[in-house]
């Protein structure tokens, strides 16, 4: 047991060091630097592998609330940890040895940062890891309170002094993480109870000790005092002997040290560009990284990460392409997820800085039938988005490609009402409103069990709810833009309504929306066929013909009389997608479809158009003039 470490015997290395007063400093105010401290000797574990511990710690960092990287108790076959790296390894792993199971490394880590590529549940949260960073368990950081008979949340990198107890039945093969504030009794309920079995990643000898590293940030963690036992519970410390831990210094103070590490660092990296070895290694994974993007960095993936996934962008890879880049098929080498990553070209220079922030804020978008957007890299002219893969591809090249689809009318009618709920989602029940500004069939994936999955945010703009939108710039695909766009410039809920209804009769009649090849020449746009079909009494003649029949005319008759509501050339004669999703589960009734519908006879503003007219070019931007597969829809820069 040691309340403070004066004249303790230990292992230390990297920036670990023992202050005079006892207190042991695991890292320093330098950045990506770690720190590791063991008992110098290996210990002999019993059969069943149980432990108890017990230590006290604290946290101190320039940015309350934005620590890097945090600390770690571990076990460990080997002190020697020269090749790990720091920030998100912790000192502990490296690319190639995080995961393996050769490592025989049990740890319980702080961590202070969240990491999408290990799965972390927060910036702030204990975890228990065994032979790598993807938790076996994870919490967010808080304490029961006996008196308050509930958790309270506390913050690992706010520089408060906290006290972790950590222990392990091997009988029972249950590993017990308690926390509180220091000099706080331990409280009665665990924050973690995990069954785990230790057995094959602690061998028989190991050595018990701290691993601790910085990233980007300059953090401070140190350790003031420490307890073992492998016979019953951890004696407990002596809190009035332990070292005190130093108050966080002011920020001003912390600044003006940061600017001149970071003017020598950027003297350090002058001197190595110089080198021709590394410029031509450096080269290769080369990524652009600005001092703004410090705050998105755990929305980050390395670019090697994704090199290495899509094996070097190979055109095996390759899942499709458009005129706004190509999409790869890739999997992700340290968690073995597959994703699709598609790569954009950019100025970097023009909006990168807001069209960044915007990307994070959607990477929170969370809804069964939307895409989810795991995160982002920059290269110099280039941008890469990483989402989920989505196996069966876009609905596109089933409606459209596939001259023998079987594609049938339930799973296309599940399909309308999975994308009518996740647009009622973004115009509606987010914390901000959503304009997606590109629906169509080639932007709806479909999942392993053919579930759809709206996706391509690119050309999504947000604006909080009771405002309104400020873009005049037209932007979208062509047969699928709303007719007032021509003229207001302004996207609404309402133009995501026109395109929801153009893809209703894409789903139901299976064209696309304007085709010489699909449609005379005098009759060659979707939507006014099938209104000229429905003023005929004919409306069920629009189906497609790949469904022979074999489908539920209620149903049919539904989704194309929807659809027209929907392309309504007035927006104020559309529904709004709260409605669209009433009348598709059947708790509204579809109205008849008025009399001023006809899109060749109506107007707005004072001026004629139809659904088939075309967008002045002064509005013009970032326009798709043909429908293009989902993996490669359009996104553009400068939104």
């Amino acid at each position: 047991m040691y309340n403070g470490f004066q004249g303790a015997k230990l292992h230390l290395d990297g920036q670990a060091n023992i202050h005079p007063n006892g207190l042991l400093q695991m890292t320093n105010s330098s950045l990506q630097g770690k720190g590791h401290v063991f008992y110098p000797h290996p210990l002999n574990f019993h059969k069943s592998r149980s432990f108890s511990t017990t230590f006290t710690f604290a946290i101190n960092t320039d940015v309350p609330g934005h620590g890097g990287h945090g600390i770690a108790f571990v076990i460990s076959a080997s002190m020697n940890f020269e090749h790990a790296v720091p920030a998100e390894y912790l000192g502990i792993f490296n690319t190639s040895s995080n995961g393996n199971k050769s490592n025989h490394v049990f740890a319980v880590e702080l961590d202070t940062v969240q990491n999408a590529v290990f799965g972390d549940i927060d910036g702030n949260h204990v975890g228990i890891d065994v032979n790598g960073l993807m938790s076996v368990s994870s919490a967010s950081v808080a304490y029961y309170s006996d008196e308050d008979r509930k958790n309270i949340s506390l913050q690992l990198s706010g520089g408060t002094p906290m006290q972790i107890w950590i222990d392990y039945d091997g009988e029972k093969m249950l590993m017990n993480v308690t926390l509180a504030p220091l000099k706080h009794p331990k409280p009665k309920k665990n924050l973690l109870s995990t069954p785990v079995d230790l057995s094959p990643a602690v061998l028989d000898s190991m050595y018990v000790g701290f691993s601790s590293s910085t990233g980007l940030t300059a953090t401070e963690h140190y350790i003031s005092g420490w307890s073992w036992s492998q016979i019953g519970q951890a004696q407990d410390l002596d809190l009035s002997k332990l070292p005190p831990i130093p108050k966080i210094r002011s920020h001003k103070k912390k600044l003006k040290i940061l600017f001149i590490v970071l003017i020598v660092v950027l003297s350090l990296l002058l001197e190595m560009i110089a080198g021709v070895a590394f410029a031509v290694w450096w080269k290769k994974y080369e990524e652009l990284k600005e001092p703004w993007e410090q705050e998105y960095i755990s929305h980050r993936f390395s670019y090697k990460d994704i090199y290495i996934a899509t094996k070097g962008f190979k055109d095996s890879e390759l899942l499709g392409f458009g005129g706004f880049g190509k999409v790869y098929k890739g999997v992700i080498p340290s968690t073995h997820i597959p994703v699709a990553v598609k790569k954009i070209s950019h100025d970097s220079r023009q909006g990168m800085r807001e069209f960044v922030a915007e990307i994070v804020t959607m990477r929170r978008l969370r809804h069964r039938n939307l895409v989810q957007l795991l995160g982002y890299c920059r290269r110099k002219g280039e941008l890469l988005l990483v989402y989920d893969y989505m196996p069966n591809g876009s609905l596109d090249k089933f409606l459209f490609k596939s001259k023998n689809s079987d594609l049938s009318w339930s799973q296309r009618f599940n399909i309308a009402k999975g994308v009518a709920s996740a647009l009622l989602y973004l115009h509606e029940e987010w914390e901000q409103v959503v304009l997606h500004r590109d629906v169509k069939a080639s932007n709806v994936l479909l999942d392993a069990d053919m579930n759809a999955r709206l996706g391509d945010f690119g050309l999504a703009r947000l604006y909080d709810h009771e405002s309104a939108p400020r873009s005049t710039r037209v932007v979208g695909t062509v047969g699928y833009l709303a007719p007032e766009l021509s003229i207001t410039g302004k996207p609404t809920t309402a133009t995501d309504v026109f395109a929801f209804g153009i893809f209703l009769l894409e789903v139901a009649c299976g064209r696309r929306p304007n085709s010489l090849q699909e449609f005379s020449t005098e009759d060659y746009v979707l939507v006014d066929w099938v209104y000229n079909c429905w003023k005929k009494g004919e409306i069920l003649e629009t189906s497609d013909p790949m469904l022979e029949g074999y489908y539920q005319a209620e149903e049919m008759e539904l989704v194309l009389k929807l659809g027209l509501h929907c392309s309504h050339p007035n927006p104020e004669g559309r529904p709004s997608m709260r409605q669209v999703v009433q009348y598709l589960h059947g708790d509204a009734n579809l109205p008849d479809i008025p009399s001023d519908y006809d899109h060749e006879c109506n107007s707005f503003f004072g001026g004629s158009w139809s659904i088939s007219m075309s967008v002045p070019s002064s509005l013009l931007f970032g326009v798709s003039q043909a429908t293009v597969s989902s993996d490669n829809s359009a996104v553009h820069n400068g939104r």
